[in-house]
């Protein structure tokens, strides 16, 4: 179940962030995170990882938002944690005080929240993904990559090993002897590649890639139950270590619960006078 940065008890809890390195906006049904710092490559500070994840908590909020996507500023996704960050853990042995920004939770596999994120949340890779900003983009549920951007691990080329989750999730993706190739070469992956082995799910035309991203989400918002899609979400990711049995149970009990949904009759209505559905929004309530 999702949790916002929030919820959890009071003496671990933390003032509500704010960067003007992470931006927010909201165009029809989608929410814009915006990763702001061009001139570093959109490399995250530990501020901005907090104020990033106040920005998906104010998403989810929001029931007129269907599906958020997250993007960077100018030539990059994301070039991962600022390498200032990077040296300073290294030759003092000891993170950055800035640290204690972010919940001490969300560290070792730090965008991991995001699979538990109540909505759809599609990476539109509008440039360079790298180390941690490669790993941001895998667990996304989707990645839009435009045609000249490119992914790279980097981990092994610093003396590092795959960090936060990311031997969990890539092999998960795109196979084990693929993840190996990527994570022990640390090679650039272009667009086209990328789309072929699965680490893409779309490629489009740089200039296009919010458009394309908000069309997509502008159909799901038109024609699909919000409700369904976040139970859907949730079924996908908890059943990736579960049995078939286990699997097959837990959906049988989780359609049940669907049927007796006012969305179920909604969507037989509508296929019935031969219209499009009329859903409701999803109400997600957090601290």
């Amino acid at each position: 179940m999702y949790q916002s940065a929030d919820d959890r008890p009071a003496q671990g809890r933390r003032a509500r962030s704010v960067s003007d390195d992470i931006r927010y906006e909201v165009k029809g049904r989608v929410a814009i995170v915006r990763l702001n710092r061009p001139d570093k490559l959109n490399a995250f500070t530990y501020d901005m990882l907090a104020a990033f994840r106040d920005r998906i908590d104010e998403a989810v909020r929001d029931s007129a938002i269907t599906a958020i996507v997250v993007t960077g500023t100018g030539r990059a996704f994301c070039a991962g944690i600022d390498v200032s960050l990077l040296e300073q853990s290294v030759t003092e042995g000891r993170e950055s005080e800035g640290r204690d920004h972010i919940r001490d939770g969300d560290l070792p596999a730090l965008f991991s929240f995001l699979l538990r994120v109540p909505k759809p949340v599609i990476a539109a890779v509008n440039g360079v993904a790298a180390g941690g900003g490669f790993v941001l983009a895998m667990m996304c549920d989707m990645r839009v990559v435009a045609d000249d951007a490119y992914l790279a691990t980097i981990f092994s080329r610093r003396g590092l090993i795959a960090e936060h989750a990311m031997s969990w999730i890539l092999p998960r993706q795109i196979g084990t002897s693929r993840a190996l190739d990527l994570l022990w070469s640390s090679r650039k992956v272009g667009a086209r590649e990328a789309l072929a082995i699965g680490l893409a799910d779309r490629i489009s035309n740089p200039e296009a890639l919010l458009d394309d991203v908000a069309a997509y989400v502008e159909e799901l918002a038109a024609s699909v139950s919000p409700r369904a899609m976040a139970v859907i979400k949730r079924q996908v990711y908890a059943h990736w270590s579960a049995a078939l049995r286990e699997a097959s149970i837990e959906c049988e009990w989780q359609m049940n619960e669907a049927l007796a949904h006012s969305d179920a009759e909604e969507g037989a209505r509508s296929f019935v006078e031969r219209r499009e559905p009329r859903f409701g929004s999803l109400e997600v309530r957090l601290p």
